[in-house]
């Protein structure tokens, strides 16, 4: 167990996680700003900092997270696919978190309501990601990936 935690951690999943710091800056500080300096509502500002992040995120996870073969052609739409599920279901659930927040504190502002939902969002979203692109949008297929973790 500790062995494979290891491993975890010198692979895919510690490149994963510097590649999301940096996507993470870029799509939450958008979703941010979107959502509080434009007063876009949340689904807007977040769906709009989400598409600026996956952008980001999608060349670096390709090149440098899975150091992935798959042709651009075949792991964009599975990439999207990912992305669009991980948003929908994650976002999704960081506002029914907020507004379940919001009845049992019915005296916290919505605006901390949706930055909170927004935040916990993006937590859901990032490991929902991970776990998308790993087994499905840049699996290793065949003995030329096998090894690359």
């Amino acid at each position: 167990m500790q062995q494979r935690l290891l491993r975890l951690l010198s692979g895919s999943f510690l490149r994963f996680l510097l590649v999301g710091v940096f996507n993470t800056l870029v799509g939450l500080s958008a979703s941010f700003a979107f959502f509080n300096l434009l007063h876009l509502n949340y689904w807007l500002s977040t769906f709009a900092g989400n598409t600026l992040g996956a952008i980001v995120s999608y060349t670096l996870n390709r090149t440098f997270t899975f150091r992935s073969n798959a042709s651009v052609g075949s792991s964009w739409w599975k990439f999207a696919i990912v992305i669009l599920s991980c948003y929908g279901l994650s976002y999704s659930c960081g506002l029914l978190l907020s507004e379940a927040a919001g009845a049992l504190w019915p005296d916290l502002q919505a605006n901390w309501l949706h930055n909170a939902a927004i935040l916990v969002g993006n937590g859901l979203y990032t490991i929902g990601n991970y776990l998308g692109h790993k087994y499905f949008t840049f699996r290793a297929n065949g003995p030329t990936t096998r090894g690359v973790s």
